[in-house]
């Protein structure tokens, strides 16, 4: 069974996540435990952890179904000392917080060398970073998001996510989230059955499908091989709605959360809609 959904808001407490995930029609959903535009949050209060937990049972969303997004401060490649410090703490706290919720995964983006370092210098020391957290912390999977390669950044090539994860010490601790959009901006297309299908035979290749814990559902902006990070809704940019159709169609991902990060959030409770209008009876 597909689980779509969208990274909702937790605004006024985590707790309301779920609530807000079930207002729009989703089966799966992603959230912030904490603001994530500033380094320090206050901790979860019991009331809000219980209240959180309470709530997905509730709606029916089982920890395999939620995708949890790391701060966008977060760089765990920083070559600066403070700076690579600062993503260190911060990403052992976010792990915490996952645990606290009883939650399995955390999404996050490998991070960029911001020009000082070479690509496997930058992915040694994510690598790191991701090896420390595992360390302090239990039962939360890292999972690693691929990017379009904008600026820096890490990760927009599949073999980047499998010298990353072969680095890691803890496999069973380690994961990949796909976006769609940074998959094709990436350079990987998915427009035709024939691309789709010879992208996805590479990702299992090189990567492997085992490693998959969900999926970022965004169309594109830019085009092929851009380099370019910029979300379009489903069926509004340059990738369409046939890969869409491809994915939702595609056994490897039952069961996995499948997340609109589509930027008109007004749209999400008819994207869903559509998408799962897409499934071949």
């Amino acid at each position: 069974m597909k689980r779509i959904g969208a990274h909702v808001s937790a605004a006024g407490g985590v707790e309301n996540a779920p609530l807000n995930a079930r207002e729009i029609g989703a089966k799966a959903f992603a959230l912030f435990t904490k603001n994530q535009r500033q380094w320090k949050a206050n901790p979860l209060t019991e009331d809000s952890i219980n209240a959180f937990k309470k709530n997905c049972e509730e709606t029916g969303f089982p920890p395999g179904l939620i995708l949890p997004h790391d701060s966008y401060l977060i760089n765990l490649g920083n070559p600066d000392a403070e700076g690579l410090k600062k993503s260190r703490d911060s990403f052992i706290d976010e792990m915490r917080r996952c645990e606290q919720l009883g939650l399995v995964m955390l999404n996050f983006h490998p991070g960029s060398g911001l020009g000082k370092l070479t690509e496997e210098e930058t992915m040694e020391r994510i690598a790191e970073s991701v090896n420390i957290t595992l360390d302090k912390t239990g039962g939360v999977i890292a999972v690693i998001e691929n990017t379009a390669g904008q600026g820096n950044h890490v990760g927009y090539k599949f073999e980047h996510l499998a010298y990353m994860i072969d680095k890691i010490e803890d496999k069973s601790r380690a994961g990949v989230c796909l976006d769609t959009c940074h998959t094709f901006t990436a350079g990987y297309d998915l427009r035709t059955k024939e691309a789709y299908d010879k992208t996805m035979a590479e990702f299992d290749r090189i990567v492997g499908f085992k490693y998959l814990k969900g999926l970022h559902f965004n169309d594109s902006k830019p085009d092929l091989g851009s380099r370019v990070d910029r979300h379009a809704p489903i069926g509004k940019g340059v990738l369409g709605i046939e890969p869409f159709r491809f994915i939702v169609n595609d056994d490897r991902f039952d069961e996995l959360p499948l997340i609109l990060e589509t930027p008109e959030s007004e749209l999400w409770p008819q994207e869903i809609e559509r998408l799962y209008g897409l499934i071949e009876k």
